[in-house]
């Protein structure tokens, strides 16, 4: 089993690059480039994973029509494909990324993702799990069944962490808030943690998380780096000069780091300089896995801000 089973929904990205501004309603936009890759928060980040060293799996949907193709690229990144389940009646899900070097837009058909967060009830209710030492959603489960969720998946003996994304009634469903507590990490962006919270300032977001029984919370605030809660404290770390051209998947790759180091029992402050530099760096390849870095490169640019300090 592996270590880290990223649980999420599973996508190919067709990534359109090299426009001026990005496309409005009405009008027509030529893009320079156009890139294929594996796509959705969960591959991304269990990519990323096996590439600094931590033995990862996804557990998903993929029809079978690109699903070959996902399934084999994942196996080439060193992730294990045997929880990825087959839906002979629905495409892969596919998103259609227009993307320019600070911002993106994306036009999603869900195909067979539909079939996941039943899926993912049952493996959790089922033991599924167990053998595996930490579970990363990857999406956004239905607040109604959430702490049911949290709760089964911890009967497996792992412990858990959450990225929903952006989903706006999910993010303010005060059942969400509610559950918290019972998650190990949270990984939301700036723009979800003042969805949450109300709090448009990192470090007063972070306290509202933490009043609300909220443990670990790793706030990622793009070019300006991320801010950490970690049991009451609160710190900030800067990310690392880049060139960047593509930031699809930088959220994923900086949860990544994330885990990756704090599985490795990291002090808080080396678990986030370990994000932050796994989520600047991916931003300058296309896609969200092709800049992500391996264990060598995080640790030369470890090095270099102990050095600069």
């Amino acid at each position: 089993m592996p270590d880290v089973m990223a649980a999420g929904e599973i996508f190919v990205d067709l990534i359109l690059s090299g426009f001026d501004s990005l496309p409005e309603a009405g009008k027509e936009c030529f893009a320079r480039e156009f890139h294929r890759e594996i796509g959705g928060g969960a591959p991304i980040t269990a990519c990323a994973l096996a590439r600094l060293g931590t033995r990862a799996g996804v557990f998903g949907f993929v029809g079978e029509d690109a699903g070959p193709w996902l399934t084999d690229q994942l196996r080439r990144c060193g992730v294990e494909v045997s929880a990825v389940r087959l839906d002979a009646r629905e495409p892969t899900a596919f998103t259609v990324v227009a993307t320019t070097p600070c911002d993106r837009a994306f036009f999603t058909y869900p195909g067979a993702n539909r079939r996941f967060p039943a899926a993912l009830a049952e493996a959790a209710a089922g033991g599924q799990f167990q053998g595996v030492r930490h579970v990363h959603l990857a999406c956004a489960p239905d607040p109604g069944t959430l702490a049911e969720l949290l709760g089964a998946l911890r009967r497996n003996g792992c412990s858990i962490s959450l990225d929903a994304g952006w989903h706006e009634e999910w993010l303010r469903d005060p059942r969400v808030m509610a559950a918290l507590p019972a998650l190990d990490l949270f990984f939301p962006n700036e723009v979800e943690a003042r969805e949450m919270t109300g709090e448009a300032d990192p470090a007063r977001a972070l306290r509202r998380f933490a009043a609300e029984g909220a443990g670990k919370v790793a706030l990622k605030l793009g070019p300006r780096g991320a801010a950490l809660l970690w049991d009451g404290e609160i710190r900030f770390a800067l990310p690392p000069p880049v060139a960047p051209v593509d930031t699809t998947g930088a959220g994923d790759c900086f949860d990544a780091g994330f885990l990756h180091a704090w599985l490795r029992g990291a002090a808080p402050d080396l678990c986030l300089r370990t994000a932050v530099i796994c989520g600047a760096l991916s931003t300058e390849a296309y896609g969200g896995i092709s800049g992500s870095p391996d264990a060598e490169r995080l640790e030369r640019e470890l090095e270099r801000q102990t050095c600069e300090k």
